[in-house]
């Protein structure tokens, strides 16, 4: 079955209308980005579109490529006084320093949850979030399940790994200096796959086990389109599974905004 994020993310992103139709001033966040992508030109503007929605004043800091370390973290320092939110759009180019960067964002401002440490003092970095719903909308159980996450990143990996353990599954995840042969073991025993590599169509259906679940946040570029991690044969296989685009993509956002709202009424 494919998940049909727009619709759980219709649902988040009416509450948090809500909510803001009820405070005295608007949120309004701040996003970071340098020499965007296609996928992050795209991302950026369904970012806009969808807190315009909302009533949410966003403001979009489009840096040179050669901008240097420092200057991204003097702006972040800048705009922590004049926004309730910020968003380090990644990836930046490989001469800025983006854990410096990153570690810029105070926890105050902090929507894109990068300081979670897998306790309730953070929010949850929205990708995980938007895990954390379909699941709940899907009835899907983590605990005592084997999961496998491709990518230990930021913003996908990491924080969903360290989430799915709290959650007492048992978590295996796969790097780039995972052997082959150990990749296609791990994946082929999944219960739930976690994917966030960005390699397009990289798991096939016949890495996966029957009624695997695959939330697919491997978001990238092919041939102009934007893909995931799974084949998207793998849905004949899977019991659930989130397709690119239309899956956690737009859950992301509408759990960002709502990370905002929170932070915003704390």
């Amino acid at each position: 079955m494919l998940v049909d994020g727009k619709k759980i993310a219709s649902r988040i992103l009416n509450e948090v209308k809500n909510t803001v139709s009820h405070m005295e001033v608007a949120p309004h966040v701040t996003i970071f980005t340098c020499a965007p992508n296609l996928a992050t030109q795209k991302y950026l503007e369904l970012k806009k579109r969808k807190a315009s929605e909302v009533d949410i004043q966003v403001n979009v800091v489009e840096f040179e490529k050669n901008v240097s370390t420092e200057d991204i973290i003097q702006s972040i320092k800048t705009a922590a006084m004049q926004t309730n939110g910020i968003v380090v759009q990644l990836p930046l180019p490989s001469h800025i320093d983006t854990n410096e960067v990153l570690r810029a964002v105070p926890v105050a401002c902090d929507i894109d949850g990068i300081h979670f440490d897998g306790t309730a003092a953070t929010v949850l970095p929205p990708v995980t979030a938007a895990i954390d719903e379909i699941s709940t909308e899907n009835d899907v159980l983590w605990a005592a399940t084997n999961v496998v996450v491709i990518g230990s990143g930021r913003l996908v990996g990491y924080p969903t790994s360290l989430w799915a353990r709290t959650k007492g599954a048992q978590v295996e995840v796969i790097t780039k200096g995972t052997p082959l042969d150990e990749i296609s073991k791990l994946v082929s025993t999944a219960d739930i796959l976690v994917l966030g590599a960005g390699q397009p169509n990289m798991i096939k259906p016949e890495m996966i086990k029957p009624g695997v679940v695959i939330f697919d946040a491997g978001t990238s570029e092919d041939g102009g389109e934007l893909v995931g991690d799974a084949d998207q044969s793998c849905t004949a296989h899977a019991s659930i599974m989130t397709p690119v685009p239309g899956g956690i993509g737009p859950v992301t956002i509408a759990c960002l905004l709502r990370n905002l709202v929170h932070l915003t009424k704390c």
